[in-house]
């Protein structure tokens, strides 16, 4: 990969608002870093305001930097889905509109056979009513998000944990999955 940076990799991944999905990556051991930003569009530099509004193609997306000594790439995307809704195609929760839909990057074709490998080994598991519909995208251009929106779970904790219990996040990943099956923080 060239994204190595001191035996780091990354991986990337759009789950709807990227404050949750950072959130649910930050816990994970080998995870040393997640910056949220945008991906898979067509304006360079975009803002929240424009990436938000749906006019630039992007999707909200959580960059996570990890130790592949320490976690694997599929443990990685195994926890993404476990982590959405991955058969909604009109966004995620009580965000919608297409930047807010499920997608998982892949920086190399190692990381697209392993991604598309674990979204068949999702919908053949028998847990959801609907197909998978999460996409599986080359990564090209990553932008970070603004300086507030990372880490942005602890920064505005209050706000954070009433938007995601409002959003049904958690109320869906506990119907699936149970409450201690999701390693979601319930």
């Amino acid at each position: 990969m060239n994204e190595k940076n001191n035996h780091l990799e990354i991986a990337t991944f759009a789950g709807g608002c990227f404050w949750c999905v950072a959130s649910d990556f930050e816990k994970l051991g080998g995870v040393k870093a997640v910056v949220s930003g945008y991906a898979g569009g067509r304006k360079e530099n975009p803002t929240y305001e424009e990436v938000s509004g749906g006019g630039t193609g992007h999707l909200e997306v959580a960059q996570v930097h990890y130790d592949p000594q320490k976690i694997t790439y599929r443990k990685l995307v195994e926890h993404f889905f476990r982590h959405v809704d991955p058969t909604d195609p009109g966004g995620q929760f009580a965000d919608r509109g297409p930047q807010y839909r499920t997608a998982v990057f892949y920086h190399d074709e190692t990381q697209k056979q392993i991604a598309l490998d674990v979204r068949q080994s999702f919908g053949d598991s028998g847990r959801f009513a609907r197909p998978i519909v999460t996409d599986i995208l080359p990564m090209d251009r990553f932008y970070p998000a603004e300086a507030y929106h990372q880490d942005y779970f602890r920064k505005n904790a209050l706000h954070y944990k009433m938007y995601r219990t409002g959003s049904g996040r958690d109320h869906f990943l506990k119907e699936i999955w149970g409450k201690g099956d999701s390693k979601a923080g319930f």
